[in-house]
């Protein structure tokens, strides 16, 4: 198993290509007053197709994002993981692997790997800091078949491995906090799990309290209104694929969506609560690559897994840390109810944010961590 050196390659053809689309796209109408609530909003769209085109500057994107040290790593059978690997000048750095979602990329952590690694104040803890693409995302390989997240957790544990670390704490969001529970039940390398989002679920949901019958409400709520994709994306993938692979502002307005309805906005005319250059970079991550697709498989192989449930007489014991933002989309249940599943030492309730908290709310979850991993 090998560890490869990586600079993020710029592809002026396929950025031409792109930009061709782009600029090809035709609007179409939308209901009256429509906001977000039927989908992606049209003059979001057209004023992000406007700066895409006439502001965007992809060359700029991808050199900042080369600043950070990049691997790619040959975690079995030649399939290669690539990650972000930044290495702390601390002798007391403890490695972190730190992982992103769907339709997220390492772009959700730009603005704190390099704190994490060298802290301003030395009194916080530094971190050895891996970020990996999820198979089949921006520069990882693709696979054959769909991985679910239980084989993605296996991967990854060969990934810190093979990079040196053998023991390590373990973040994550959105996928990442799926991951994350699966690592705690089955890897024998994760020292302690901080999440931003309620990922596997205990066996045992049935509703105690007054709270938690309010919380399984608001849950049942967010499912029928927000989570129609991932029927879609875990039951006929490959359909859809058809028009997104083949359409940049299809791609743009699919994610678009999801970073409105599950972040932290005011109404349903509010845009994203990050600018174009953010929106652009990470969904030209998913273009430049050709991973849309393949990105979507996931979905498909958490279904083939079994899904979402802790197995039977199972418990995630390794110390576990909570950040529950107010509106992300795998909102955590009541205390009581996570501990059904989890070994909770540490819980903090923000006061703001929703799904893309390491994008949306750096400050807060960076001080999170730390405070999580000073206390272990």
């Amino acid at each position: 198993m090998t560890v490869t050196p990586f600079t993020i390659p710029v592809e002026p053809l396929e950025v031409a290509l792109i930009r061709s689309r782009v600029g090809a796209f035709r609007f179409f109408e939308e209901p009256e007053n429509a906001g977000w609530s039927h989908g992606a909003n049209r003059d979001y769209m057209e004023r992000l197709r406007t700066h895409w085109l006439e502001n965007f500057d992809w060359p700029a994107a991808v050199a900042q994002l080369n600043r950070h040290p990049q691997v790619r790593v040959d975690v079995g059978a030649g399939f290669h993981l690539h990650a972000i690997h930044r290495r702390s000048s601390r002798a007391d750095a403890r490695p972190l692997l730190i992982a992103h979602g769907w339709p997220g990329s390492i772009l959700e952590f730009d603005a704190i790997i390099e704190r994490l690694a060298e802290p301003e104040d030395a009194s916080q803890p530094a971190f050895h800091v891996v970020a990996p693409s999820l198979p089949g995302y921006a520069w990882s390989d693709k696979p054959k078949n769909p991985i679910g997240p239980r084989g993605v957790a296996a991967l990854y544990d060969t990934l810190m491995s093979v990079l040196g670390y053998e023991h390590f704490i373990y973040q994550g969001g959105d996928w990442g906090c799926v991951i994350g529970g699966w690592m705690g039940l089955d890897s024998k390398k994760i020292t302690a799990l901080h999440i931003n989002g309620y990922g596997l679920r205990s066996s045992n949901m049935a509703p105690e309290t007054p709270a938690d019958i309010a919380w399984l409400q608001k849950a049942m709520a967010i499912r029928d209104t927000e989570t129609a994709y991932l029927q879609l994306q875990g039951t006929k993938p490959q359909s859809l694929g058809f028009a997104m692979m083949d359409s940049p502002m299809g791609v743009a307005a699919w994610f678009a969506e999801k970073f409105v309805g599950w972040s932290d906005v005011p109404g349903r005319f509010s845009d994203p609560p990050f600018s174009f250059d953010q929106m652009l970079t990470n969904i030209m991550i998913y273009l430049t690559t050709r991973s849309f697709l393949s990105a979507t498989w996931i979905y498909r192989g958490m279904f083939l897994e079994g899904g979402f449930g802790i197995p039977d007489g199972r418990r995630i014991d390794v110390p576990t840390g909570v950040a529950s933002f107010p509106h992300d989309l795998l909102l955590f249940p009541p205390r009581p109810m996570v501990e059904r599943g989890y070994n909770v030492v540490h819980w903090t309730d923000m006061p703001r944010g929703g799904h893309f908290a390491s994008l949306e709310e750096p400050e807060l979850l960076l001080a999170d961590l730390r405070a999580f991993v000073s206390g272990l």
